[in-house]
């Protein structure tokens, strides 16, 4: 086995070592995920920590841990009141695979026991044998809902509750979570990112000298593994001997009211849901206290504490633009850093005078920026000033007037974008394939939830139902089992899809409140594919051309910006849009022939340049679509209901977009 690069050797990364550690003190906090780009040394830092992690004293012979000062009472290997002796075990760190399957996570009928013997035995999976220990999970972000879900249930209760297979079991499953993941693959599900008590975001140094120090010791580590983890030793006996020392002075930490009440005050200007941020930064700001050797918690323990243990709490826009959270927290912590003042008294000028605030006007004084830390006055960066449109020398085809001379500009900003809606869920009919994990379409998977079994139809490398094919052989009167007898399980769960906007920006679109509702629309059509985890594209026409705006990509952020900066003008070639489209899906139809495609189109269906748009729809022959229609006013022509029968697409009216389920045709 290779010798773990050591712990105490890892360059940089302070908040991620020390969220890491504070876990380590005090497994109550709730673990921790870190998240960060490729290549950040995240699952090297997590898999080091095993290395410092205390010794458990457990029953001699216990598969689930069980303490000898405070065994299981249900333990499945119990009861354990007679037990004599004591076992010393390294405290595990478990690593869940992304792709591990529901029995091998919570365990299942032992198959050796059952043949061998015919009784029905249990073979516990990795949630018990995290118990007491840490449980990593890489990638996950990227973990199937089923998984999802049971180490919710885990987490939530405690234990581990298995029901499958015949088998009927309960354990204790305490462990320690530490998820590691790539933002840019998705954001991981709300309910299990809050089961995280610290989040820690880590990033590759920007300066040369720590660079060649992380190459440095990395080559010297694979040169010579042990050599080099002996050259590190004293400093990770020092940090575990630290570990230990912090774990005993920890019960005798007080927490001062002054400091509870800071942690109150700050979780309030945060805007948490919830009481469980409050309780896991007052036990960080213990745990740090431990660690710093003191007895009593301090403004700098919450702060810090604070800083790690509330940035994925707040209620928020998932498509919020990256660093909103940080900036947040900050203007939490400088709102709730002071410590109370009393009530000034009552000022006889109704109007009031200058405040904390700002000047009477709202702007910075002096006119200048408002001197806080995050350089803004109310915590968040100003709005990007768009670069103004050029006219093309036409008229819109709403009446708006072409600027006023040759090469003039038109100052005109985009339009704005309303608060998003729940739309209907627009999903691709029939049954995929399954190969993207994700919640939109219905689709067969290698993994997922189990609803039966069936004789093997082929494939190779089905994953075989073991109950079933042994009451397959049962059924035949056999005590061996044979091919004939073999049933693979059936898995049915959802996939993710590529969801490619066609949006018409033509000067038909440009009335303002119009272009308003179109783009609200879209925005909450991206923020639905977020939520699902789709792939996302968009691409807008005016004009005389279609401009491929957001090439397919997880980044929903840049969706939602690329919306915001979206202007209107000029001729509608719609025909242009869809060629466009076509030749997109067609492209990633040979990158990715697994993953459905679900063409949105969003269009009054008016065509005042280039060819007649029918001509071209046979080119998107086989996509599912939806045809947004966004034609208004009292007299309408219904040309956007004739594109969706010749794209054998559903039609829904733009006022129609929020309800309940819609199901495509597929052709």
């Amino acid at each position: 086995m290779t010798t773990p690069y050591p712990f105490s050797a890892v360059v940089g990364l302070d908040e991620l070592r020390r969220a890491l550690l504070l876990t380590a003190v005090s497994p109550a906090i709730g673990g921790v995920l870190v998240r960060g780009e490729k290549g950040t040394a995240k699952s090297t830092v997590v898999r080091a920590l095993a290395a410092l992690l205390p010794e458990i004293a457990v029953v001699p012979g216990c598969r689930f841990a069980c303490d000898p000062a405070a065994p299981d009472p249900g333990c499945p290997d119990g009861p354990h009141a007679d037990a004599a002796g004591v076992d010393l075990r390294r405290a595990p760190l478990v690593e869940l695979p992304v792709g591990a399957t529901e029995d091998r996570v919570v365990g299942t009928l032992d198959i050796q026991r059952a043949l061998a013997d015919g009784t029905k035995a249990y073979e516990p999976g990795l949630l018990a044998a995290a118990h007491r220990g840490a449980l990593y999970v890489d990638e996950v972000n990227l973990l199937p809902d089923h998984l999802v879900d049971l180490l919710l249930d885990a987490a939530a209760m405690g234990r581990a509750h298995v029901e499958r297979d015949g088998v009927s079991v309960k354990h204790a499953a305490r462990f320690l979570l530490v998820g590691t993941m790539n933002p840019e693959e998705g954001e991981p599900r709300p309910q299990l990112v809050d089961r995280f008590g610290l989040v820690v975001t880590v990033s590759a140094p920007r300066d040369a000298g720590p660079r060649a120090e992380v190459v440095r010791r990395r080559l010297a580590y694979e040169a010579d593994p042990d050599g080099f983890a002996a050259r590190w030793a004293a400093d990770e006996r020092d940090l575990a001997g630290r570990i230990v020392a912090a774990r005993a002075l920890l019960p005798s930490v007080t927490l001062p009211d002054a400091e509870l009440d800071r942690i109150a005050r700050i979780c309030i200007a945060y805007a948490v849901d919830g009481m469980r941020a409050d309780i896991v930064v007052a036990r960080a700001a213990i745990a740090l206290a431990a660690w710093h050797g003191r007895t009593v918690v301090t403004g700098d323990d919450v702060r810090d504490a604070a800083r790690l243990a509330l940035p994925h709490r707040r209620r928020r826009d998932p498509l919020d633009p990256p660093g909103a959270d940080e900036e947040k927290l900050e203007e939490a912590l400088n709102e709730a850093g002071a410590d109370p003042e009393p009530e000034p008294p009552a000022d006889d000028d109704p109007s009031g005078g200058p405040s904390d605030d700002g000047p009477p006007d709202g702007g910075p004084p002096d006119g200048g920026p408002a001197d806080r830390p995050d350089g803004g006055g109310t915590g968040e960066p100003p709005p990007p000033t768009p670069p103004p449109a050029v006219g093309n020398g036409d008229a819109a085809e709403d009446g708006t007037p072409p600027p006023a001379g040759p090469g003039r500009e038109q100052k005109v900003p985009p339009a704005p974008v309303g608060a998003a809606f729940r739309p209907r869920t627009l999903t691709v009919a029939g049954r995929g394939e399954g190969a993207h994990a994700g919640r939109r379409s219905p689709a067969f998977a290698r993994r997922g939830r189990v609803v039966g079994a069936r004789a093997p139809i082929g494939r190779r490398g089905f994953a075989p139902h073991l109950p079933a094919t042994l009451r397959a052989a049962a059924g035949r009167g056999s005590r061996t089992v044979e091919a004939v007898d073999l049933r693979e399980a059936v898995h049915v769960g959802r996939e993710a899809n590529l969801v490619l906007f066609v949006v018409d920006a033509s000067g038909s679109m440009a009335a303002r409140q119009r272009m308003r509702t179109v783009k609200t629309a879209v925005l909450s059509l991206l923020r639905d594919a977020y939520q699902r985890r789709d792939r996302i594209g968009m691409i807008t026409f005016r004009g005389g051309e279609a401009s491929t705006v957001l090439p397919p990509t997880s980044s929903h952020e840049v969706g939602v910006a690329r919306l915001a900066e979206l202007r209107t003008g000029g001729r509608t070639p719609l025909a242009a849009g869809l060629r466009s489209a076509a030749g997109v899906i067609a492209s990633e139809r040979r990158r990715d022939p697994r993953r459905r495609p679900l063409l949105v189109v969003v269009t009054d269906g008016r065509a005042t340049s280039g060819p007649d748009p029918l001509t071209v729809t046979p080119a998107l022959a086989g996509t599912s679509a939806v045809v947004v229609d966004c034609e208004s006013g009292p007299v309408r022509l219904g040309l956007a209901r004739r594109l969706a029968a010749a794209l054998a697409a559903d039609w829904m009216p733009l006022d129609r977009l929020s309800a309940s389920a819609i199901s495509l045709r597929t052709v």
